[in-house]
């Protein structure tokens, strides 16, 4: 045991004097991290800015602005009235606003029976939701005045006197239909940007590790260290457990630099510390995985280092360390699940909205063991067949 914590050691020591590990391990992912937290900051409550054109000048149109300005939507849709609906094109596309809400010429009289073109919605592809809420507010306040405009036609078809239907009017105005669908978050807490992307950086850039413990590896080989360490009476098992030792503390510590400054520096938050420990332990064992991997199936340091390059970016992109999960295709979700990063994601994900303990972490964990264990099984299969052969 003491010889193998005097290789990982030496390795280590080795590792901290090159600064280029020092930035991609422990710097840069901690500076990708705050820039990321920086760029959403104050993100996290949702905004529509909507226009609003009222070619009807009419009441009914009016009563829409006044829906758009009240209590309810206070805080979450700010109005600007445009004259033309060419101004409000050109606001939209600019950014201006989110959407913009048309009222055509007519929309009062045609609640009387008249014909009118319908209420549109104006949006730009950069901002769905808020579209996605114009169109939902439009809808329902079209609903809702077509509900009253009925209400009030069935009370003079069953023989109230004309001269009662603007007191009708006024009294339907008041109601509401019965049965509404109403937007409600989810039990979970909202994820902060920073509790996911500062993991997620984290891994990215602790997988170049496997690039780094290969060439190491093939760099002693050449210079011929590890001839003389296996000479001695240490053993070559002894020589790759320290190795593993050295990578693993490595990899962990820089995890556990960058999720430690994204909780005290930006406010990160996890439901369950332990939870976060154990996804940081099981990715350091995953990324030890990955290296004995790449040292199986090449055979020179250029050859580790492109294939090591070829793996990372492989696991990154399809792990979903760039963008969230939610915002990928269903294929994409299902192979970063043959991934250790994407499984630690969800397990980084589960935790940043409020889920404890094992139902946080039980999956990817497993996941993560899984995939281990499968690399692990490939290496020792290459290994074996490179003594064979």
């Amino acid at each position: 045991m003491r010889v193998v914590l005097a290789i990982a050691a030496k390795d280590l020591r080795q590792r901290l004097r090159d600064r280029s590990a020092w930035v991609i391990v422990f710097l840069a992912p901690v500076l990708i991290s705050a820039l990321m937290a920086l760029a959403f900051n104050n993100n996290d409550t949702f905004r529509a800015n909507l226009g609003v054109v009222d070619l009807d000048r009419g009441p009914a149109a009016a009563g829409l602005t006044e829906v758009l300005k009240s209590p309810e939507l206070r805080g979450t849709v700010h109005v600007r009235s445009y004259g033309a609906e060419a101004a409000a094109r050109r606001a939209v596309d600019a950014g201006d606003v989110h959407a913009a809400i048309v009222v055509p010429r007519g929309f009062t009289a045609s609640l009387h029976g008249g014909n009118a073109a319908p209420v549109r919605v104006l949006d730009s592809v950069d901002y769905g939701l808020q579209a996605q809420l114009a169109r939902a507010v439009t809808e329902s306040y079209v609903a809702q005045v077509n509900a009253d405009r009925l209400s009030v036609a069935t009370a003079v078809a069953a023989g109230a006197p004309q001269g009662d239907i603007p007191r009708l009017a006024a009294k339907a105005a008041v109601l509401r239909l019965p049965e509404q669908i109403r937007a409600q978050g989810l039990p979970d807490e909202p994820l902060k940007v920073i509790s996911y992307f500062g993991p997620s950086m984290g891994m990215f850039f602790v997988l170049f590790t496997v690039g780094f413990a290969a060439r190491g590896y093939f760099v002693e080989q050449q210079q011929g260290t590890l001839d003389r360490i296996a000479a001695a009476p240490v053993g070559r098992g002894a020589l790759l457990i320290g190795k593993s030792v050295s990578t693993f503390v490595y990899s962990l510590a820089g995890l556990a630099t960058v999720t430690l400054v994204s909780w005290v520096a930006f406010d990160a938050r996890w439901a369950d510390p332990l939870g976060v420990a154990a996804l940081s332990v099981a990715m350091a064992v995953s990324v030890v995985c990955l290296t004995a991997l790449v040292i199986a199936l090449v055979r020179t340091e250029q050859q580790a280092q492109g294939l090591a390059s070829i793996l990372v970016f492989a696991l990154v992109l399809l792990g979903g360390n760039f963008v969230f999960a939610s915002g990928t295709t269903p294929l994409i979700r299902r192979l970063a699940l043959f991934t250790p990063n994407g499984w630690a994601l969800r397990g980084f994900t589960d935790l940043g909205t409020g889920v404890r303990g094992w139902d946080g972490v039980g999956a990817p964990l497993l996941g993560i063991a899984v995939f281990s264990a499968a690399v692990t099984a490939l290496t020792a299969l290459l290994l074996r067949l490179r003594r064979t052969s």
